[in-house]
C-alpha cells in the first residue's frame, strides 16, 4: 500500500469517527444543554468536515494533530454521565488526561474532571430569556444569526421581535432575505420564511416578530408576549444612559448597546472585566469593535509582563456611515468614496481601554486608517513594557493564552505565514494574534492583531447578553486563572 493509499484509508476511518460524533454532540445539546467544544471551539451543527478541521486547529498546541480517534472516547464518556447546563472541552479534555499520571481511565478521568456539572452539582436548566433588537443592519443580523444558532437547546436565549423603522412595501420580506444571505459571511445555515400575516420572520423554527416603531417611547412589548427581554441596540443613535433609558418599556429589563457608551455607562469587554456587572444594572454598553480587539490582549500582556505605554493603529475596513461615492459627510474625509481611498480617522477604542480596565496605569493612544475592504480589520499594538523579554517568549506566552487562559475565547492565535484579512472573515475571537508579524526588541513589543470587526465583535456581544441573562454556563474542564 502506498503512503497516498494510507493518508486516504485514515481519512476515511476519521470521517466516519466525526459522523458518528454529530448526533451525540446534537443529543447533548438538545437534552442536557450541554455545548461540546474543541480547544474553546463549538463542534454543536457542525459537518464532518468541519469537525475534522477544528481538530487539527488543536496542532498549535504540541506541533501534532489532535484526532477524532482520541477525542471520541471522551465523547462518549460524556453521555454516560448525569450532565447539567455546561460547556465541555474535548481537547482540553484530551490534553490534560495524557499529562495525567494516575493511570485513571477515560471514563474515570472525565468524571472527575466535569464533577461540577454532573449530579448534585448540576445547575439546572433556566427558562428561556427574551431578546429584543432594536435596529438590523449590519451587527444586528448577524446577532441574530448567532441567537438563532444558539437557540438549540431552548432554554438560553430566544430572539422574539426586530424594532425597524417602516420600509414600505416588502418591507418584512426584504428583511428575511438580508438575513438569509449576505455577500460576506455568506448564506444563513438554516431555513427563513415570512408569515406577512403575523408579521414574523421564521427562522429555524424561532417566529421573529417584527415590530415598527420611529420611538422606543411607543413600544409596549407586553403586547408581544415579551417579559423581562434583554433589549440590544444596534443603532448607536443613543449612547448615554439618558438616551438608552427610553428602551427601558413594558416588557424590557435591560439594555445592552452595541457601540461604545458615553458617561457613566460601563463598557464591557467580555472575557476582562464581564464579572463586574452589577445585577441591578439595567444599561451597559459592549464598547467598540476595536475595543474588543485590543483589551483582551492589553490585559494579557499587562498581566505577564507589564505595560508602561502604547499605541494602537487600526487599519479598519470601511463601514456603512461612509460615503459609498464623494458626497457631504458631517465628519472629516469620511465623505470621500469608502471603496476608493485610504481614509484617516480617529478611534475611541484607546480611551475606551481605561474603562475596560481601569488597573492599567499605562497611557494609550491611537489613530485610524479606514481601508477598501469591506470586513476584518487589523489593530497594531506598538508597546513598551515594564521588562525586556524575548520574541520567543512572547510568541510561546499569547500561544498558551490562546489555548489555556481565560481569555482563549477572546483571543486566537495564528502561525500560517500567508494568512491574509480575508482569512478571517466569520471569526468568533474578539481579536487573533500573528505570530509571524510579532516584534520583540528588549522592552519593547508590537503585536499585530486580526478581528474580524463584524462577526467577532457580535460574539462578545453575545457573550456578554448570555452573561446578563444567567445562560452563560461554565466550562469544564476548568482552566488556570
Amino acid at each position: 500500500m502506498t503512503v497516498n493509499d494510507d493518508s486516504f484509508t485514515n481519512w476515511k476511518i476519521r470521517e466516519e469517527i466525526a459522523e458518528s460524533m454529530i448526533p451525540l454532540i446534537g443529543k447533548l445539546h438538545r437534552e442536557r444543554d450541554v455545548t461540546v467544544l474543541l480547544h474553546s471551539r463549538s463542534l454543536v451543527n457542525k459537518s464532518v468536515v468541519s469537525i475534522l478541521k477544528t481538530h487539527r486547529f488543536a496542532r498549535q498546541i504540541a506541533g501534532a494533530e489532535l484526532s477524532v480517534t482520541e477525542t471520541m472516547p471522551f465523547l462518549q464518556a460524556l453521555t454516560t454521565l448525569d450532565l447539567g447546563p455546561s460547556q465541555i472541552d474535548l481537547g482540553m479534555l484530551a490534553t490534560m488526561y495524557k499529562a495525567d499520571e494516575r493511570g485513571l481511565s477515560v471514563e474515570e478521568f472525565t468524571a472527575e474532571a466535569v464533577a461540577g456539572a454532573t449530579g448534585a452539582n448540576k445547575i439546572e436548566r433556566r427558562e428561556p430569556r427574551d431578546v429584543v433588537l432594536y435596529g438590523f443592519g449590519r451587527i444586528g443580523r448577524l446577532v441574530a444569526r448567532l441567537l438563532i444558532e444558539k437557540a438549540g437547546s431552548g432554554n438560553g436565549l430566544r430572539l422574539r421581535a426586530i424594532v425597524v423603522r417602516g420600509g414600505g412595501a416588502q418591507d418584512i420580506v426584504k428583511r428575511a432575505s438580508l438575513l438569509r444571505r449576505d455577500s460576506i459571511h455568506g448564506q444563513f445555515q438554516g431555513t427563513i420564511t415570512v408569515d406577512e400575516e403575523n408579521g414574523s420572520i421564521v427562522a429555524n423554527g424561532n417566529a421573529i416578530k417584527v415590530i415598527y416603531a420611529d420611538d422606543p417611547a411607543s413600544v409596549d412589548y407586553t403586547e408581544y408576549g415579551i417579559r423581562d427581554a434583554i433589549l440590544i441596540d444596534n443603532t448607536g443613535k443613543w449612547r448615554d444612559r439618558e438616551g438608552l433609558s427610553r428602551h427601558l418599556r413594558p416588557g424590557i429589563e435591560k439594555v445592552v448597546l452595541t457601540a461604545p457608551g458615553k458617561g457613566d455607562v460601563p463598557n464591557i469587554v467580555h472575557g476582562v472585566n464581564h464579572d463586574t456587572v452589577k445585577p441591578e444594572e439595567r444599561i451597559l454598553s459592549c464598547a467598540s469593535c476595536t475595543t474588543n480587539a485590543i483589551v483582551p490582549p492589553l490585559k494579557a500582556m499587562d498581566d505577564e509582563y507589564g505595560v508602561l505605554r502604547g499605541h494602537v493603529e487600526t487599519v479598519h475596513s470601511f463601514t456603512n456611515d461612509q460615503n459609498l461615492l464623494d458626497n457631504y459627510h458631517k465628519s472629516d474625509r469620511r465623505g470621500r468614496s469608502a471603496a476608493l481611498n485610504m481614509v484617516i480617522t480617529e478611534t475611541g477604542a484607546a480611551s475606551a481601554v481605561a474603562k475596560a480596565l481601569p488597573d492599567l496605569k499605562a497611557k494609550i493612544s491611537g489613530s485610524s486608517i479606514r481601508v477598501p475592504v469591506p470586513d476584518v480589520s487589523i489593530a497594531i499594538l506598538n508597546l513598551q513594557l515594564a521588562r525586556e523579554t524575548t520574541r520567543e517568549e512572547v510568541h510561546d506566552y499569547l500561544r498558551e493564552v490562546s489555548l489555556t487562559s481565560p481569555l482563549k475565547r477572546q483571543i486566537d492565535f495564528i502561525t500560517a505565514p500567508d494568512a491574509v484579512s480575508s482569512d478571517f472573515i466569520g471569526s468568533r475571537h474578539a481579536s487573533i494574534v500573528d505570530a509571524g508579524a510579532l516584534k520583540v526588541d528588549g522592552d519593547n513589543a508590537i503585536l499585530y492583531l486580526w478581528y474580524d470587526n463584524e462577526f467577532g465583535y457580535s460574539c462578545q456581544v453575545v457573550r456578554v447578553v448570555q452573561h446578563v441573562s444567567g445562560v452563560e454556563y461554565p466550562t469544564y474542564p476548568a482552566t488556570a486563572v
